[in-house]
């Protein structure tokens, strides 16, 4: 452990993936290393940012005493609520920001189908929105949404947009902001972190000409749904292909479309839907149709990432945080927790090839955790450095069985009411599906590209 006043800094095992050098790095580029050490020095109130969001249902002064309870035979500060309250304000949001750039990124893991496919890392790209405490100073930033019961939602929200490693849901960069601004207003302020060798996967909402433009100049690909007949976007076919799909152009760019009809059947009937997606691999022998349709199904993990943060961490709850500078500060350390989180599981599950990092338990990697911190348990690596660590062995241990067919959204009912997020009458029973795939066929040869 660290001695003094900063033995309470610590993060358990998960110290390991956010040691205390990379701690002390952040706070001196970003100007928060305290003049003189105080109770709770800038470093500690660093990792007690960080147990906070482990601890999503404590207050800080108990989130401390998780921090502290490991520490037997050592003399620790015992600061008060409000002590707790002046070091996080004297800390800022710039240093939580600042690790987060070092952590962010997908993890590093052999190349294995599930994490590439045909060589591409498979990313995704979507948004969710975060409640935040109800008070004066949030409110100036961060509004309500319209359609509560008098007519606003009882506490302001913002929009945080991520994109995710579908493989191993690692977060590889992240933005947020008030809830006023759009999906496809953020999503630019991403673009930095797209590259070559990467295949962004999106819904409808993100297919616009002029964004899709600027992900196809990153040299990134995409594959992205778009609305079908009525309201969608006007798609010449320039060129057809042996595998039903067929060339086209789109915000300037060079694009190949696939229209697919899918059915889906389960012991309560059937249904079918038709889907269009458009995508820059134009290479039909190399990335075959009925292939991109399979896989554009992986968006679904930005999904379960989002479940991750905001149901298994946060607990449905809104954000401690009061002001503005505290919301940021906050989301910066849930974004980072969940990402050294996600890091110790890929880890563990590459040290097995052949695993699907699918198949390891968030919960039982986040409740390992939380037991860690309390134990003040493998703070510091031992002189043989070991990727599977105690976190990863347990997860190892109770390895979840093979993904079920995903066929709707996911409804979750809000942990903190009691009534049905999305209704009463909704069937949440699991049920056994078969999906039916077919290629549909280009429309008529044209040869104006301008719709």
């Amino acid at each position: 452990m660290a001695a003094g006043p900063f033995a309470a800094g610590h993060l358990g095992e998960l110290t390991q993936q956010v040691p205390f050098e990379m701690v002390d790095e952040a706070l001196a580029e970003t100007g928060a290393v305290q003049r003189r050490v105080r109770d709770v020095p800038a470093r500690v109130a660093v990792y007690l940012l960080l147990a906070g969001c482990l601890f999503g249902r404590l207050g800080y002064r108990q989130v401390w005493q998780k921090l502290v309870a490991g520490l037997d035979g050592l003399v620790v500060p015992d600061p008060s609520e409000a002590a707790l309250t002046q070091a996080r304000r004297r800390l800022g949001a710039k240093p939580l920001r600042f690790l987060f750039d070092l952590l962010r990124g997908p993890a590093a893991t052999v190349r294995s189908t599930t994490v590439r496919w045909r060589g591409l890392l498979v990313c995704a790209i979507d948004g969710t929105i975060v409640t935040v405490a109800d008070s004066a100073a949030n409110l100036t930033v961060f509004s309500k949404q319209r359609g509560g019961r008098n007519g606003d939602a009882g506490y302001p929200t913002l929009r945080l947009l991520a994109l995710v490693a579908c493989g191993t849901r690692t977060i590889i960069d992240a933005v947020f902001g008030p809830v006023s601004t759009g999906e496809t207003r953020y999503a630019p302020q991403l673009l930095r972190s797209l590259h070559a060798g990467m295949l962004l996967l999106a819904d409808r909402n993100f297919g616009a000409g002029t964004l899709l433009a600027q992900i196809a100049g990153t040299e990134a690909d995409f594959l992205v749904r778009v609305k079908s007949g009525r309201g969608g976007p006007k798609l010449p076919a320039l060129q057809r292909h042996r595998d039903g799909s067929y060339q086209s152009v789109f915000g300037g760019v060079t694009v190949r479309v696939i229209d697919a009809e899918i059915t889906i059947a389960t012991k309560t009937g059937r249904r079918t839907g038709t889907y269009r997606l458009i995508t820059t691999l134009l290479d039909p022998d190399r990335y075959p149709a009925f292939e991109l349709i399979q896989l554009y199904h992986e968006r679904w993990e930005i999904e379960t990432a989002y479940l991750e943060l905001k149901s298994s961490i946060l607990g449905g709850r809104v954000l401690r945080a009061r002001t503005p500078t505290g919301v940021t500060q906050e989301i910066y350390a849930l974004l980072i927790t969940y990402q050294i989180l996600r890091t110790a599981m890929a880890d563990a599950t590459t040290t097995q090839p052949g695993t699907d990092p699918d198949r390891a338990s968030f919960t039982i990697a986040l409740n390992t955790a939380r037991d860690l911190v309390v134990q003040a348990a493998n703070v510091i690596a031992d002189t043989v450095i070991d990727l599977v660590g105690k976190i990863g062995r347990i997860v190892l241990d109770n390895l979840m069985p093979d993904r079920r067919v995903r066929i709707k959204d996911r409804t979750v009912k809000r942990a903190m009411s009691r009534y049905n997020a999305k209704g009463a009458n909704i069937d949440r029973t699991t049920y056994k599906a078969t999906l039916d795939i077919s290629v549909l066929g280009a429309p008529t040869l044209t040869t104006n590209p301008d719709p």
